[in-house]
């Protein structure tokens, strides 16, 4: 019986963070275990943001070795950069004619970018490049071009998908042909949202991250940077309504979770304790594929001869979908 495919993609916009690593990687790893998978590095879905080469081309590097150190075996999972594999670009222009306007009018980006822009009294199409207003098109072809049945994401990001598969409808049902697989999201709901330093989910938007490989002593300072609450050190402390203990939870065990919650409870702890246990069981859990990491961009050759091995073979793959796509539409 053949696998499902599943395809997922990480923009580099710089050093994936814990929210990126717990919510996205780890889970994408897992599911590499039963699907065939594909998984790209987004790096032209960047230059929306994005606008220094050097900047760009270190940040391609970086999601790359944190995809290798977290344990991505480039024999048993397809992956490449998305600039790669130019099929993605002559699909993009394909599915344009198939994509109403108003199709991308009600994309979440777009949208938010409009109200940002309503709010302080600009014009709506203020700091919008067509990068971003045909964001989802561009990620439709990712999806399309590779026949992915599952496509691992967020509930904020459910709608990419959905656009996907009305394009790939569009396209099938004005040829009379199955020629594009219709994917759908795969949504893990027992992924929790990852809080950052605020208590808000983890974001680069909000300025609350943890980097995921970041140094040791980085790291600790992250970690004290969360916000607790003023509460004495004598005062029990609830651990279910902390910052700290939340994050603790996901990297600690069974047995360190409850020590560390029965001091909560007992009083006598500064936050300052709670903050270095969880440094700790972070640090624990990171620390091998940081090390990985470290090595990998130390010599990025390796890293090189992953990504050309991995856009030869998604080049292929991407070249019979576009010859069929070709003769369907007339021009070959």
């Amino acid at each position: 019986m053949e696998k499902k495919i599943v395809l997922t993609g990480i923009k580099p916009t710089g050093m994936p963070h814990l929210g990126n690593y717990l919510g996205a990687i780890k889970p994408a790893l897992e599911l590499a275990k039963s699907y065939e998978a594909r998984y790209f590095i987004a790096d032209y879905h960047s230059l929306n943001t994005v606008k220094d080469a050097d900047t760009l081309k270190n940040y391609i590097y970086e999601v790359a070795a944190v995809w290798l150190a977290c344990g991505l075996d480039p024999d048993k999972v397809l992956i490449y950069k998305q600039s790669a594999v130019p099929e993605t670009f002559e699909l993009t222009t394909i599915i344009n004619a198939f994509t109403s306007k108003g199709l991308m009018n009600r994309a979440h980006a777009y949208k938010a970018q409009v109200d940002v822009n309503r709010e302080k009294k600009k014009p709506d199409d203020h700091n919008i490049n067509m990068g971003l207003f045909t964001y989802p098109i561009l990620m439709a072809a990712d999806i399309l071009l590779f026949d992915a049945e599952l496509v691992p994401v967020g509930k904020d990001q459910k709608q990419h998908i959905e656009m996907a598969a009305d394009i790939a409808e569009a396209v099938n049902r004005n040829y009379k042909e199955q020629l594009l697989t219709i994917p759908k999201p795969f949504i893990d709901e027992s992924t929790k949202v990852i809080i950052g330093l605020d208590g808000r989910k983890m974001s680069k938007s909000y300025d609350n991250t943890i980097p995921l490989f970041c140094s040791e002593k980085k790291l600790k300072k992250f970690c004290n940077k969360i916000v607790t609450n003023s509460q004495d050190v004598e005062e029990p402390k609830d651990p279910d309504i902390c910052n700290v203990f939340t994050l603790y939870k996901l990297f600690a065990t069974q047995d360190q979770q409850k020590t560390l919650a029965e001091t909560y409870k007992a009083g006598g702890m500064g936050w300052g304790y709670a903050k270095g246990e969880l440094f700790t069981v972070i640090n624990d859990s990171i620390k091998p594929m940081r090390e990985k990491y470290d090595a990998l961009m130390a010599d990025k050759s390796y890293i090189d001869q992953v990504l050309n091995e991995g856009a030869k073979k998604a080049r292929v793959l991407a070249g019979k979908k576009l010859e069929a796509l070709r003769h369907a539409v007339g021009v070959k």
